[in-house]
């Protein structure tokens, strides 16, 4: 039996525990929920209304969820004292009670924390970070047509720059492995060449573990299983072009683990051409399929040509006939991108994405830009999702000057709701929700920061509004 400092927990409801990396959710689950700092005041109440409601509405008293408060963040420090952002008994909860919620936390100034976000995702090893960016019709955007964009980004958690271990450019045991990198491991590395690192450098290292890399890329491929159509899509994004035994690895893990594991269900972008080609033209030769899949062919040496050829052959035995005459189609389409061109692709092209597999850093920077696109991070949710624990989250800010005023969008940390109520396998309650938002939304029902943006601008709601008129808007 847990025990805890401060803490009681609620004396109905049960534990959601994980049975091979999925939740086993009674009709009463226990919910730890961490407030958040800042705006967190406003934001948490407005959420917790939205998603008792929509319990309440598609279950009639049969589910409920029984919320246990828990404290990280500035609020900790009240409780148990300075310092104290996360807690014995928060940690003790979390492992308790499998599933999570929280809104956005400060980063502690002094205490040894660096993020409380990662802290968290670290030791419960929620390695997958997954970040929905869809948009809802109404919702300002600076693109033309944001309704194009809908995308899942997975973003490994543990692994990558991510993991924090570097040195400072000062510090005597970091320079004295730059010492030993310049004088013993660089030297005995020919393919290094004459590279050595600059004085006064800081450095860091970026671990990619095949491991990590394929139980990430699992997830993203089950997810992508439970879409349809076109939607059943990942696409590896890497900086495998400079940095080929980390980035260049993970995307290689990933073919492999898409043409092993999940044979049955997967097929790569080249699998599909060179299926594809035969079924346009069944008396296709070997030769003439590889030239097809492989821009510049004639012009290849004779034992690279040889390669393709032996390719093409070893995919129409393998797979010709399980996933050929078309079968392919209905099936996972994995491929690759080059991260920064992603960029570009989700604006120029977004149509052509579903299912984002990527590292720490990537995932960082691309999950945001996507926000951005369909509206910006306070309609963005996110969930941290490992093989015993799960903690959903908003992924802005704490916005303190807001706080404590009744204002800020409560999106975030609500859709983030509904992610959990969707990994609870509660879907009834979460299309409320998503009824609820989207109608909101489009009758122009909205907080400032997103009516503000609209032409012609309209009166905002406050956050607790907002809340109310996502509920009164359940079944759309």
């Amino acid at each position: 039996m847990a025990t805890y400092e401060k803490l009681t927990p609620p004396s109905n409801g049960e534990a959601i525990r994980f049975e091979n990396g999925l939740p086993v959710v009674p009709h009463h689950p226990i919910i730890p929920f961490i407030r958040g700092d800042g705006t967190g005041v406003d934001i948490w109440p407005a959420t917790q209304r939205v998603l008792d409601a929509a319990v309440a509405k598609a279950y009639g008293g049969s589910r409920k969820l029984e919320w246990f408060k828990v404290y990280a963040g500035d609020e900790a420090c009240e409780l148990y004292g300075t310092y104290q952002y996360l807690p014995q008994d928060t940690l003790t909860a979390i492992e308790q009670y499998g599933v999570a919620i929280k809104g956005p936390l400060t980063t502690p100034i002094g205490g040894g924390i660096r993020s409380l976000n990662v802290a968290l995702r670290q030791i419960f090893d929620l390695y997958s970070c997954v970040r929905p960016c869809r948009y809802y019709s109404g919702t300002p955007s600076p693109h033309k047509r944001p309704q194009d964009l809908d995308v899942v980004v997975y973003r490994e958690n543990t692994e990558d720059i991510y993991i924090g271990i570097e040195w400072a450019a000062e510090d005597p045991i970091g320079q004295a492995l730059v010492r030993h990198l310049n004088e013993t491991v660089i030297p005995a590395s020919p393919k290094l060449g004459k590279k050595l690192i600059r004085e006064g450098s800081g450095i860091g290292i970026k671990p990619v573990s095949k491991f990590g890399t394929q139980r990430h890329i699992r997830r993203a491929i089950q997810h992508a299983l439970r879409l349809e159509g076109k939607r059943r899509h990942v696409t590896l994004v890497h900086k495998g072009n400079i940095m080929k035994f980390t980035e260049g690895a993970f995307r290689d893990w990933g073919y492999e683990l898409a043409t092993t594991e999940f044979r049955a269900d997967c097929v790569t972008e080249r699998e599909s051409w060179i299926l594809d080609n035969l079924a346009r033209n069944p008396a296709i030769s070997i030769a003439d399929n590889a030239r097809l899949i492989e821009p510049g062919y004639d012009n290849l040496t004779p034992d690279k040509r040889a390669d393709i050829d032996a390719e093409v052959a070893a995919v129409l035995a393998a797979i010709g006939e399980s996933h050929g005459n078309g079968k392919w189609k209905t099936m996972v389409l994995v491929d690759d991108r080059i991260a920064d061109s992603i960029f570009q692709q989700i604006q120029t092209r977004p149509q052509e994405y579903s299912v984002l597999a990527t590292l720490n850093l990537n995932g960082d920077y691309i999950s945001d830009a996507a926000a951005a696109v369909v509206g910006g991070l306070g309609m963005a949710p996110g969930a941290n999702i490992g093989d015993r624990a799960a903690i959903f989250e908003a992924t802005h800010g704490t916005a303190p000057k807001h706080a404590g005023l009744d204002r800020i969008n409560p999106g975030s940390v609500i859709l983030s709701g509904v992610m959990m109520l969707e990994f609870m396998g509660w879907q009834e309650a979460a299309d409320l929700i998503t009824q609820g938002l989207s109608a909101a939304i489009e009758n122009s029902e909205v907080t400032y920061d997103l009516a503000r943006l609209m032409e012609p601008p309209v009166e905002p709601l406050s956050c607790s509004g907002f809340g109310e008129a996502v509920v009164k808007h359940f079944g759309g």
